[in-house]
């Protein structure tokens, strides 16, 4: 029997029961979004393996799980996770456990002006006029299915916006909790980041989880105005029985520059996809990322980057360490359209298998439409040189040490991607807390 292209898209059938009970079901225009975005899931249902974006992951061991809409909150305590659950950043924390916000769990100091910082629900019920002008705006163009999942069930979130020329002097930290009590949920957290012409702003993420098997299906939007920054630093440490999918999607405007980071770590199965539009001349995309995998773990990073106005540029550079039989997924596009000329473009992927049953694909594209370009794309594979380990070894130092040396000074090299060097810390040492749990178990 054939593969179908679809899977039922879980509890779309359900919206028109539970959407009286979301934030702000009595706005019009909020309503219409969400049931639209219902209509479409309950029409297209989630990818299977035949649909070609979707070759690598197989979803059904998501589409099985028996997820309900996450309800009554949990209580706990940050400090209940492990230290090395979370990214060490001080900075202004919204934390949400199984997608609602925790007012006694976040910390919030007095802001500049021209900055708003709050909880997506109490930027529906305050000021649902702004949100209008842009939530959905950058995914209501696409068929993608989780990110209309997301959008049928969004009820909060974070909202960031900077007027022009503002400068936010402290990073913003969202910290997403999964927590399970009785039964298995589904959260459904957004992201809308607004930078005003000139504006600056740092954004981390955590997201983790106390065990137990959760489905945290996310979405970002941000839109970068004139000569706008955003650094957008990401660490998905999800519990080992969680399925992590994230849709991020960046617009930038001329003198723009996105600089994003994910470390994938955790989770049962997890995709990172984000898009990024260049959408005014010398715009700039920075992408990079780590994913370290062991057991049968299932993670994928998949990148579209639109080239879409000439004198823009480019960069990626993502790496993967896989140990046991996890498995890793690289699907990285740049296109370049024909009136973008003097792009330049580059992407690398490359991965470190440790044992003979790890797998990874790669898919790295290019397709250009102009004839003044400069492009780069490339995959390579490969394992621990033994010549490396006998180096180590001959200095005294045991093989177990000498494989972690090895690989830490591997995954260093995409942590020196962030650009914002202060950012690098926690990244490494969520790095080494890894390598320190690998090395105890062989």
């Amino acid at each position: 029997m054939a593969t179908p292209r679809s899977f039922p898209a879980p509890f779309a059938d359900r919206h028109a029961e539970l959407a009286p009970s979301l934030s702000g079901a009595g706005i019009g225009w909020l309503a219409a979004l969400r049931a639209d975005s219902a209509a479409r899931c309950r029409q297209n249902g989630l990818p299977t393996t035949r649909v070609e974006a979707w070759r690598f992951t197989n979803l059904k061991d998501l589409v099985a799980g028996d997820f309900t809409p996450a309800g009554n909150v949990p209580d706990m305590a940050l400090d209940s996770l492990p230290a090395s659950s979370l990214l060490a950043v001080n900075g202004h924390v919204l934390a949400f456990v199984n997608g609602r916000f925790r007012a006694e769990l976040s910390t919030m100091d007095a802001l500049p002006d021209g900055v708003a910082l709050l909880p997506l629900s109490e930027a529906i019920r305050t000021d649902e006029q702004s949100l209008s002008a842009h939530l959905g705006h950058l995914t209501e163009a696409e068929e993608n299915p989780f990110a209309d999942l997301n959008t049928a069930f969004l009820e909060d979130g974070l909202v960031l916006r900077l007027a022009d020329g503002v400068t936010l002097d402290r990073p913003v930290h969202l910290v997403s909790i999964g927590a399970v009590a009785d039964r298995a949920v589904a959260f459904f957290p957004r992201l809308l980041v607004v930078l005003g012409k000139g504006a600056k702003a740092t954004l981390f993420e955590s997201h983790a989880g106390l065990g137990g098997a959760y489905f945290s299906n996310g979405v970002m939007e941000a839109v970068l105005g004139e000569g706008a920054h955003l650094e957008h630093y990401k660490l998905q440490n999800e519990s080992p029985e969680a399925f992590h999918i994230a849709n991020t999607r960046i617009s930038v405007a001329s003198q723009g520059f996105y600089d994003g980071f994910v470390l994938q770590t955790g989770s049962r199965l997890a995709r990172n996809e984000v898009q990024v539009a260049l959408n005014g001349e010398n715009a700039r995309c920075h992408l990079s990322g780590a994913y370290l995998g062991t057991g049968r773990q299932h993670l994928d990073n998949t990148t579209f980057i639109d080239h879409a106005v000439p004198d823009c540029a480019s960069r990626e550079v993502y790496k993967g360490v896989l140990d046991e039989r996890a498995h890793g997924v690289f699907q990285g596009k740049i296109l370049v359209r024909r009136d973008a000329q003097r792009t330049d473009g580059h992407q690398l992927n490359r991965a470190l298998l440790l044992s003979r049953e790890a797998e990874v694909n790669a898919k790295p594209e290019l397709e250009i439409y102009a004839d003044d370009v400069k492009c780069s794309h490339g995959a390579t594979v490969g394992e621990l040189e033994e010549q490396q380990l006998f180096y180590l070894q001959a200095r005294g130092i045991d093989r177990a040490t000498a494989r972690a040396l090895l690989i830490e000074a591997y995954v260093q090299e995409a942590v020196d991607e962030i650009g914002n060097v202060e950012a690098r810390l926690p990244f490494q040492r969520v790095v080494g807390g890894w390598l320190k749990v690998r090395k105890e178990r062989s």
